[in-house]
C-alpha cells in the first residue's frame, strides 16, 4: 500500500472528482484511481458534480462526455469558471466532440478516448497532475 500521490503544497492526496454516467465504467475508474493513490469523488451526473464542486476545490476534474442533465463539456466549463486552476480530462468515445473548437471545452483539456487501458488513465492522470 502506497501513500498516495500528494499535493507539493498541502502534503495531502490529490483530489479528482469524476463524473460518468455508466456505473460499471465509474466503479472501474475510482478504483483504479484509488489504487494509484488518489482520492477519488465520483458522481453519476454532471449537475451533481457541480454541486459537489462549488462546495470544495478538486485538482482534477475528469469526466465523460456524453451524460444526462448537464453533459461533461458544460460541466468542464462552469468548473474552470469556478477555479481556473482546475485541471480537466475528459473520457469518451466520442473524441471529435471534445476536440471541436465551437464546443467551448477548455482549451488545454486532455481527452482520452475509450475504450482505454485502466493503466494508460492512470499515466495520462499522472502525467497531467505533475504538469
Amino acid at each position: 500500500m502506497n501513500g498516495g500521490k500528494t499535493s507539493r503544497l498541502l502534503g495531502r492526496k490529490m483530489k479528482i472528482i469524476l463524473a460518468e454516467d455508466d456505473n460499471d465504467m465509474r466503479r472501474f475508474l475510482v478504483k483504479a484511481l484509488e489504487n494509484a493513490g488518489y482520492d477519488v469523488a465520483s458522481y453519476d451526473n454532471g449537475l451533481s458534480a457541480y454541486d459537489r464542486l462549488r462546495e470544495e476545490p478538486f485538482e482534477l476534474l475528469l469526466t465523460d462526455i456524453v451524460m444526462p442533465e448537464m453533459d461533461g463539456i458544460e460541466l468542464a466549463r462552469r468548473a474552470t469558471e469556478l477555479d481556473p486552476e482546475i485541471k480537466v480530462m475528459f473520457i469518451t468515445g466520442f473524441a471529435a466532440v471534445a476536440l471541436n473548437p465551437d464546443s467551448q471545452a477548455p482549451r488545454d483539456a486532455k481527452v482520452l478516448s475509450k475504450p482505454f487501458h485502466l493503466r494508460d488513465l492512470v499515466n495520462e492522470v499522472d502525467k497531467l497532475m505533475a504538469a
